[in-house]
């Protein structure tokens, strides 16, 4: 999988957990900042991304962007696929 296929597949989930526009995302989107989430809405997130990739993200992870989660998980899948 490539970044652009997660980074599509992550647009997609959270634009289906939170009703947001997909076209307002880009690497530099601020989850709190640029698209007003809260906590519960940043779980959401991280829970239905979690159960799509069978990963755990980790809560002290700095993730305050979709740049950021994204690099996050494409680092955790290479990792992944290598064992």
């Amino acid at each position: 999988m490539t970044k652009k296929e997660i980074s599509s597949q992550i647009t997609d989930i959270i634009s289906d957990q939170l009703n947001i526009d997909g076209a307002k995302i880009c690497s530099k989107t601020n989850f709190k900042l640029d698209l007003d989430l809260d906590s519960l809405d940043i779980f959401q997130v991280i829970d239905k991304i979690e159960d799509t990739y069978g990963i755990e993200i980790d809560a002290d992870a700095e993730i305050n962007t979709f740049g950021d989660l994204i690099n996050y998980l494409v680092k955790r899948t290479n990792i992944l696929s290598k064992h």
